[in-house]
């Protein structure tokens, strides 16, 4: 049925930013559809959660069916999950390979497409991408992590061509390290030196992450689209 509410899904939502997220669009009145490969404990009468691989296409085709069944409508679609994988490169299988680029790039991109078929029944919708600072400053160790979001970033620059005429914008944030589980493993010595190179030499904060995504999907960004916006001046 359809919902005069604002109706969002977000990806990744059983922990860190993504949970943040959902937590935050619930308290200002969002619908939300989220999903990870767990059940959630987040408990909301306007949150619906999916036992969802991200990169298993016949389970977002369903997830999306369903926002469709109960909502008919979606208006925001934030791609947030997303894993990582510190090592060298000569010591990276290609398992990790694949896993990196199955979540963070396959999974990307078919949220986009099954997201961008509702979206333009309306003529209506707001994407937003997670790209990572990895990417531009080159980071050692993080080859794949950083290539697989490259990879986001040119999905982004050609899909807010692709869908523009669908009225759905297209974007991608990219922030420095945020205290969650996806940056614990890191050492902190090397988290000390990736920070030192920011323009801003800080963690980034959950508040950094809602500011960029809060303009991306406001109704008066409709002229803003195809762009990765970086975080602490990298």
């Amino acid at each position: 049925m359809a919902t005069d509410s604002k109706v969002m899904v977000i990806t990744g939502t059983r922990k860190g930013i993504g949970r943040f997220l959902a937590e935050h669009y619930l308290e200002c009145g969002w619908i939300v559809a989220g999903c990870s490969r767990d059940e959630s404990e987040l408990k909301h009468e306007n949150y619906r959660h999916f036992c969802v691989d991200v990169a298993n296409e016949k389970a977002v085709t369903g997830m999306i069916r369903a926002v469709t069944r109960e909502f008919g409508k979606l208006d925001v679609l934030l791609n947030n999950a997303g894993i990582a994988s510190m090592n060298h490169a000569l010591l990276t299988p290609v398992s990790t390979v694949e896993r990196i680029f199955q979540t963070n790039v396959f999974g990307t991109f078919l949220f986009c497409r099954e997201a961008a078929k509702l979206m333009g029944r309306n003529k209506y919708g707001r994407i937003v991408n997670f790209a990572t600072v990895a990417t531009p400053l080159k980071l050692e160790g993080e080859a794949v992590y950083a290539a697989s979001k490259a990879a986001v970033v040119s999905l982004t620059e050609v899909l807010a061509r692709e869908f523009s005429g669908l009225g759905i914008t297209v974007n991608a944030v990219g922030p420095t390290p945020v205290p969650t589980d996806l940056v614990g493993s890191v050492p902190e010595a090397k988290m000390t030196a990736l920070i030192a190179r920011q323009a801003i030499p800080r963690y980034g904060e959950m508040r950094d992450v809602l500011n960029v995504i809060d303009f991306f999907i406001r109704p008066e960004s409709d002229f803003m689209t195809g762009q990765t916006l970086y975080l602490g001046g990298v």
